[in-house]
């Protein structure tokens, strides 16, 4: 879930507090060496006797190569990344005389198909509402949003206007959840006089 982008992927890591290994599509994947992964989770299982990894979809084209297949809704088949790296992870462990057990969970529909709570039975309720009242008013191509405590109606090309949306790997979502798993920061510095917007907290740095 996400595909090119690591929202999700990096606000269930901050949102955990055990996670010690986020990688997503923006940021490069690197394996061994000074800011290698799986030296850092090598160094984290010492310490605590394990490791978490969450892994987006869409991390590591660059090291294992873009698919040139399509998937049944035409979008192109990503690397099974989960897969490398659990194979990736138990080599390296093994080659270093630690074994590890390294067990892999795809959670698929799973972190979407929990029970709605109180809180989400009413906001889904006000969009359905207000979906109607657009239609009923001859409204059409437009999205009922959330937006200040207000549910408004936005035509839908203004809100894909920017699509694909991707995570800023210079913002402060980035820093911040470098600093809840501690783990080497692969991004390529930022380029003097740069400014970069992180949806995260919104101002230009």
């Amino acid at each position: 879930m996400g595909r090119s982008s690591g929202f999700i992927a990096v606000h269930a890591t901050m949102a955990s507090g055990d996670v010690d290994l986020c990688l997503v599509p923006e940021v490069p994947l690197v394996l061994e060496g000074e800011n290698g992964c799986l030296p850092h989770l090598m160094r984290r299982v010492a310490q605590q006797g394990y490791a978490v990894v969450v892994v987006a979809e869409g991390a590591g084209e660059e090291v294992l190569g873009e698919s040139a297949e399509k998937d049944a809704s035409g979008n192109k088949k990503l690397p099974k990344i989960g897969e490398y790296l659990q194979e990736k992870i138990a080599k390296y462990f093994k080659e270093h005389g630690e074994p590890a057990t390294v067990k892999y969970i795809d959670p698929s529909y799973m972190v979407r198909s929990i029970p709605a709570n109180a809180a989400d039975s009413l906001y889904c309720m006000q969009l359905g509402q207000n979906a109607v009242h657009g239609a009923m008013a001859g409204f059409t191509g437009f999205s009922v949003v959330s937006c200040s405590f207000h549910k408004m109606i936005l035509p839908i090309p203004e809100l894909v206007a920017t699509s694909p949306r991707s995570m800023n790997p210079h913002g402060r979502t980035w820093e911040r959840v470098l600093a809840v798993t501690r783990q080497p920061n692969t991004v390529q510095p930022q380029k003097p006089g740069e400014k970069t917007y992180d949806s995260h907290a919104p101002m230009l740095r």
